[in-house]
């Protein structure tokens, strides 16, 4: 039994006819009754028999055909589905830090649709962690296509792309010693306690690098994995905070510092994996954010 079979007791089934169906088929008439036959013969059951000129179903032929319409209405259906996939449709797994969901990815995704608009694409958003660790984990396992992250060292299996950045400011307590202050430089802050990213943070190493290029420490006494949430802590006067320049930073009830003498930001990256298969969309989706981004460019 082959697919080719298959098809062809379909066409008869609906046709009724040896010569329609041949002409339908484009083979001889031999062809198709030996075809028939093959397939009775692998089933051990007649699946049609004579009605006049016609041929009609019998009782097991109607339960298989069923069955035959079922699968080959199934395969047509796959068939359709990844020629699109192969066109530039389809589903784009896509996982960014949750600091990025406010303007910057909207704008990059519905840009992208824009722009594509034959094209049936739907994206599946992951920002449940916020962690670059946990992106980049699932960009290697390929449960994510595509990904916006912090840069993390060793991953040879990943490619990470510059794409925007973000200015790194202090954030202190409106009542802190500190909010006097439009700028500051970083040793200003060495005096007092302060909340951290989280080891597992793609950040941690950013900012530990700051305080080391301009040989200062600091005293963490709570460790973050979010930079919303340090923001939050720090509104509630848990202490003051080194972190990028975020659009909610506007809306909490405290004070944002620049830095006179950080030339470092913290930068975001197009993370994908070097070694998977990149579907069409991801590829056109990959290449559309490349075109309409900017490592210089600073968001919020």
């Amino acid at each position: 039994m082959n697919l080719q079979h298959l098809k062809y007791f379909d066409v008869l089934a609906k046709e009724q006819h040896y010569t329609r169906s041949s002409k339908i088929l484009n083979v001889t008439q031999p062809s198709l009754s030996n075809a028939i036959a093959s397939l009775e013969d692998e089933l051990g059951i007649t699946l049609f028999e004579k009605k006049g000129r016609n041929v009609v179903l019998t009782k097991p032929g109607i339960i298989f055909q069923d069955y035959v319409s079922r699968t080959l209405g199934t395969l047509d259906d796959g068939i359709e589905t990844v020629t699109k996939i192969s066109k530039g449709s389809g589903f784009i797994s896509f996982a960014f830090l949750p600091v990025l969901g406010t303007t910057f990815v909207p704008k990059l995704v519905r840009g992208f649709r824009d722009a594509n608009p034959e094209k049936e694409i739907l994206f599946d958003f992951h920002t449940s962690s916020g962690v670059t660790r946990e992106i980049v984990d699932g960009i290697k396992s390929m449960h994510y296509d595509i990904g916006i992250a912090s840069y993390l060292p060793d991953e040879p299996s990943v490619e990470f792309l510059p794409i925007a950045s973000q200015e790194l400011v202090v954030i202190a307590p409106l009542d802190h010693p500190l909010a006097q202050f439009d700028h500051i430089y970083l040793e200003q802050t060495q005096p007092y306690e302060q909340i951290g990213f989280s080891k597992s943070s793609g950040l941690r190493n950013v900012i530990d690098e700051v305080f080391q290029n301009n040989n200062c420490s600091y005293n963490i006494v709570y460790e973050v994995t979010v930079d919303q949430v340090i923001a939050g802590l720090v509104s509630q006067g848990f202490g003051i905070a080194v972190v990028p320049n975020m659009y909610i930073l506007k809306h909490l009830p405290l004070k944002t510092i620049h830095l006179k003498n950080v030339m470092l930001d913290r930068s975001f990256y197009l993370v994908t994996n070097k070694e998977a298969y990149l579907t069409p969309a991801v590829i056109n989706f990959k290449e559309f954010v490349l075109a309409h981004s900017d490592p210089k460019e600073i968001v919020y």
